[in-house]
């Protein structure tokens, strides 16, 4: 009476099936368990696999195509409303025991209400369905409705928020199903996004679930009862928060998010849509969210360009279609981050493979409109050297051997040279000498490979800026806002876009994982991003070498207050492994104490240990400087500020001869890496501005006040 179905194997491995006596009930958004007979007259020993229709995918995962084939169309998607599993654990195996009858467990999945029909066909390996169409039987199932749960979402000061639910049930299932999702709620997630007064399907049981939004909360875990033969259940929820930097002025941003490609899917739909990319970005707590269209599903998705920010934002979230120039002629050297763009098509061209075949070109042409433009990924193509035992340098590739013994390269600024061979923020040595380069962004990669080809075009006397970004969901897609940039607006000062991606390419705020913050950093009067001396950005200006007061409100959190299990699994990877920022890899032994350092010139020059327990502390330093510097703030790698400069008796940053020997010798290394994949009509113009890159290295090797 609890079979489903009955499966015959015969003689030659033939499989045929009829449908079983058990009442065919299921649950809306639930689980319900079946026997399956089988008798295996061959008595193999292959595990029995179930298919059919409804059991395909909804979706179709982005294959990077600018214009993808409906091959699933949102009427077969809609179609596929069934998952099934064979139950494999202890005691019982995924093969077959061989006997002439044996029981297995089969646990259906319905997303749906009501009555729906499925075709369940089962076989044991390619070509042993049986002949005739006998190894599928329809079942008409009647699909119990789930209970509609009403979520009570509350912020810290008690109003109605957005936030990130993560709901299992006994079993650690996590529901909805992510198998049977489509936007606003993401197969590749566990989470759901859900506002105040929203609500959730679920089955009558038990639940738990871990409730966030983003790093500026605390996680909180709660478990709940939906009592059987309720209708409807109501869950109140109120967030913790550990620090409001929006409170000071201080407004967080993810400029990269993509709604197609990567982990997204290309079918039923060409992406996801606008309003689904606003809850994500309101339930992580982004004021600002720039969402990035780019080659895969780019036809469609540029259509969501409106050269202003969306309507879907409200006074709190902001969002903003832009342009990530990837999976374009230039993306070989390196891929372009584009914000504020009043247009989106470069000029001319109408295809994607019309666009230049290098990034300078582009950089002009988006700035040219009042735009705001970087290099994404940057540490892709940047990789250094391991640090070998005996003190030597080798790549470690992408199999290392067993017994490589290098550490990944964990100093800056780092001499070594990079092979300019990815997609990152490679010619970034030539487009900040030319001019053309508002910032480079961080967070999304190694943290030493992004941070030093800014440390050393820094040390050069060049000033693009740092920023911070997610790569959503390409690098990281277990949610938008896992890297960040935090841009402090004018007091009385409403949140805008164009007023906060100013803030950007002025360098008025500091980027990381959100898990530690550095507000109001100043050297004397001069605040990160604001006007200093002769009304210049970010610039102190002494008569000789001297002494500054460095001042920074600093606060950060970890969770846990001694290490876990968890926790040193994050520090004991590689900088070069997942995940690249974190507060955890900053943390001191087995203690609650993160380093935050003052760095001149790429070189810690005083550290000062805080408690990372979330309380906001003032901090001073005095600081000597000897020649013009550059000056920021780190906890490293988990947040970086943006530099003051500090000149010395009229005279440019030029800090280290090294660094700019370094950088000369880069534009080489970027010009052999690249010169092959520019075309040839461009290359007369590529030619020339990498040159004008070396004469700019050139003179700052000459010009350089120390070694």
């Amino acid at each position: 009476p609890l079979c489903v179905a009955g499966v015959t194997i015969n003689a030659e491995s033939r499989v045929s099936v009829v449908e079983g006596p058990a009442a065919k009930e299921l649950v809306e958004q639930g689980w319900r368990t079946f026997l399956v007979k089988v008798h295996n007259l061959a008595g193999i020993t292959a595990p029995v696999r179930v298919e059919g229709p409804q059991l395909k995918p909804m979706v179709k995962r982005s294959s990077g195509s600018p214009d993808p084939r409906i091959e699933v169309s949102p009427e077969e998607s809609a179609d596929r409303w069934l998952d099934a599993t064979f139950f494999t654990s202890q005691p019982l195996k995924d093969e077959l025991s061989g006997l002439a009858l044996e029981y297995r467990i089969l646990q259906l999945h319905a997303r749906d209400a009501g009555k729906r029909e499925a075709s369940l066909g089962f076989n044991v390996g390619q070509g042993t369905q049986d002949l005739g169409f006998r190894a599928t039987v329809p079942i008409l199932f009647e699909c119990l409705p789930a209970v509609a749960v009403t979520l009570g979402v509350r912020d810290h000061d008690g109003a109605p928020t957005t936030a990130s639910f993560v709901f299992r049930d006994r079993l650690g299932r996590v529901h909805p199903n992510p198998a049977r999702r489509l936007a606003p709620d993401f197969f590749f997630h566990d989470q759901v996004y859900r506002a105040d007064g929203e609500t959730i399907a679920l089955p009558p049981g038990e639940y738990s679930v871990e409730l966030s939004r983003g790093p500026e909360y605390r996680v909180k875990r709660a478990t709940f009862t939906i009592p059987a033969g309720a209708a409807t259940h109501r869950e109140d929820f109120r967030l913790e928060r550990w620090i409001q930097p929006s409170q000071r002025r201080w407004f967080s941003g993810d400029h990269h998010v993509h709604a197609a490609g990567c982990a997204h899917y290309e079918n039923p739909t060409a992406g996801v849509g606008p309003a689904d990319m606003m809850r994500h970005i309101v339930g992580e707590n982004l004021d600002v969210g720039c969402v990035l269209s780019w080659g895969p599903c780019w036809y469609v998705q540029k259509q969501h360009f409106e050269g202003k920010p969306s309507a879907l934002s409200t006074p709190e979230s902001l969002m903003r279609y832009d342009v990530e120039v990837s999976g374009f002629p230039s993306s070989h050297a390196g891929h372009l981050c584009l914000l504020r763009l009043t247009e989106d098509d470069y000029p001319g061209t109408t295809l994607i493979e019309e666009w230049p075949s290098w990034t300078q070109p582009v950089l002009a042409w988006g700035r040219e409109q009042g735009g705001v433009v970087g290099y994404s990924h940057s540490g892709w193509g940047l990789e250094l050297p391991d640090v070998l035992p005996g003190g030597g340098r080798e790549f470690r590739g992408q199999r290392p051997a067993s017994d490589w013994q290098g550490k990944a390269a964990a100093k800056l600024p780092d001499y070594a040279m990079p092979r300019f061979d990815g997609i990152g923020a490679n010619e970034y040595v030539v487009t900040a000498a030319t001019g053309v380069c508002d910032f480079l962004s961080a967070v999304d990669t190694p943290a030493v490979w992004e941070l030093n080809v800014w440390y050393h075009t820094l040390n050069c006397g060049l000033t693009p800026r740092i920023s911070g970004e997610t790569d959503f969901p390409c690098i990281y897609g277990d949610r938008v806002g896992l890297g960040r940039i935090y841009v402090k607006l004018d007091e009385g000062q409403p949140l805008d876009f164009d007023a906060w991606v100013k803030g950007v390419k002025d360098g008025r705020s500091y980027c990381g994982d959100g898990l530690s913050h550095v507000l109001e950093f100043a050297v004397d009067h001069v605040a990160v991003g604001e006007p200093g001396d002769d009304g210049r950005l970010s610039t102190r200006v002494i008569d000789k070498p001297g002494t500054v007061t460095v001042a920074c409100d600093v606060a950060a959190l970890l969770a846990d207050a001694e290490p876990t299990p968890a926790t040193e699994a994050i520090r004991a990877r590689r900088l070069d492994d997942k995940p690249y920022w974190h507060l955890e890899r900053a943390r001191v032994g087995a203690s609650r104490q993160v380093p935050v350092e003052v760095i001149v010139n790429g070189e810690p020059v005083l550290t000062r240990m805080i408690e990372a327990d979330g309380h906001v502390e003032e901090l001073g330093f005095r600081v000597a400087i000897e020649r013009s510097s550059w000056v920021a703030i780190r906890i490293f790698p988990s947040v970086h500020t943006n530099p003051v400069w500090v000149e010395v008796a009229d005279k440019p940053v030029r800090a280290s001869r090294k660094s700019a020997r370094w950088c000369r010798e880069a534009v080489d290394v970027c010009w052999k890496a690249k010169v092959g994949q520019i075309r040839e009509a461009e290359r007369g113009a590529a030619a020339a501005a990498y040159d004008e890159a070396r004469a700019f290295y050139d003179a700052a090797i000459a010009a350089a006040e120390a070694e």
